[in-house]
């Protein structure tokens, strides 16, 4: 095992048992799991709650989420169809736990405060950067309950088109437009005074992820991927992935808060 495989399972100790074969033909980007991985350890995660893996692609990481913590999936993603994601919970024998839904992430069919935690992998940056979506998704959890994001992120924020890395540049107004710093990020959510800030932070093992995102797709990517391309030409390390977490604050809260400050 060389070194970067031994800090690869350091970081990832529960990803690492998956079959790598299977996690890239079920992840749509960098590996779903990894990025999983890396915001579960901050969640209280328990038996029996009722989480939603929002944007859950192949629903890799709806089935991670129930073998590895017990807990009930509603796995939703727009362009993956509920009976595509069904049959990969059952080839798990995971239908009891992971229930499969194609919806728009704008337009949720489900209960106010329904669930304990609402997760969001490698596709938040699609739905979530403007200042209505917070106040949306938060209706839908509970008081006290969490809110994760793992994504994509620059180090730095990019305010202006002079200010685009020369090797962005053909692609940004595609993609890399709506491309955050986690300082940005922070800022939206906490001026909502919906959630409490547990975590704001670059991914601790960011540059492992990349590699071996690079590396997969070097071997078995398309070409078409303007996520890769950047990571390839980004010999400077403006792009890396972050984490951010919060946790619902009840009204009660909210108003205690205000009236103190």
């Amino acid at each position: 095992m060389d070194a970067a495989q031994h800090q690869i399972q350091h970081h990832f100790p529960r990803s690492t048992q998956y079959d790598p074969t299977w996690v890239r033909e079920h992840s749509m980007g960098e590996n779903v799991l990894f990025n999983l991985e890396s915001i579960t350890s901050l969640i209280p995660l328990q038996k029996g709650m009722r989480v939603l893996d929002l944007g859950c692609g192949k629903a890799a990481s709806s089935i991670f989420l129930a073998k590895e913590f017990g807990v009930q999936v509603w796995a939703v993603d727009e362009a993956i169809t509920a009976t595509a994601n069904y049959k990969r919970v059952q080839e798990e024998n995971l239908e009891d736990h992971v229930f499969p839904l194609q919806a728009d992430a704008r337009s949720l069919p489900f209960p106010e405060e329904y669930f304990d935690v609402v997760l969001v992998i490698d596709s938040y940056t699609y739905f979530g950067t403007d200042d209505k979506y917070l106040p949306y998704i938060c209706r839908f959890l509970k008081s006290d309950g969490y809110i994760g994001i793992v994504d994509v992120c620059f180090k730095e924020e990019i305010e202006t088109i002079d200010q685009v890395p020369e090797f962005l540049r053909a692609d940004f107004q595609n993609y890399w437009y709506y491309i955050h710093s986690v300082a940005w990020w922070r800022k939206l959510w906490e001026k909502t005074g919906l959630v409490q800030i547990k975590n704001a932070e670059l991914l601790p093992a960011a540059d492992l992820i990349r590699e071996q995102y690079v590396r997969d797709f070097e071997e078995h990517g398309q070409r078409k991927d303007p996520f890769a391309r950047g990571l390839k030409k980004d010999t400077d390390h403006h792009i890396s992935f972050f984490r951010l977490v919060g946790q619902r604050t009840s009204r009660e809260a909210y108003l205690q808060s205000y009236k103190k400050a």
